[in-house]
């Protein structure tokens, strides 16, 4: 689970506050290849994804996840998240997530769902996550060329 550091208490607090709201902490994200809502309300996230193995290029998702889960904060926001080649010049995929904590204890899980990404080339791709356009977290997710085992069949 990746999670970002408490602040220290000397910090200015002020820059995290708003008139009504106070920003909130990111307290996991995750790279995945699904996520399904259970009947008891619980979220299954299927195929976590560290790094994409792949033969050839280019390689395409036919559905990516990136799940988030926010607390210690309250008022209105937006996720942002962004997917950026391994260039960084431009974004091959990105979303948005408006959502709402009503108090400090709340807490809002978010599940942003990309679809038909392609990965045009081997390197290092980066997954950010940002909050009303300040950025909280960045991920680096490799594309890495793999080896094909030879089939015990073929000679």
């Amino acid at each position: 689970m990746l999670s970002l550091p408490r602040l220290p208490h000397s910090s200015n607090i002020d820059t995290l506050m708003t008139a009504d709201s106070i920003l909130p902490d990111l307290q996991a994200a995750i790279l995945c290849e699904d996520v399904r809502a259970e009947i008891s309300g619980q979220q299954t996230l299927i195929g976590v994804i560290g790094a994409i193995p792949t033969p050839t290029l280019p390689i395409a998702f036919f559905k990516l996840c990136l799940w988030t889960r926010w607390c210690g904060g309250s008022g209105d926001f937006v996720q942002k998240c962004l997917i950026y080649d391994p260039e960084e010049d431009q974004p091959i995929a990105q979303a948005e997530i408006p959502f709402s904590l009503t108090d400090l204890n709340a807490h809002a899980t978010n599940v942003h769902f990309f679809g038909g990404v392609q990965f045009q080339k081997y390197g290092t791709y980066h997954v950010e996550i940002l909050i009303d356009d300040e950025i909280r977290l960045r991920i680096p997710l490799p594309v890495i060329e793999m080896e094909i085992p030879p089939h015990p069949g073929d000679r």
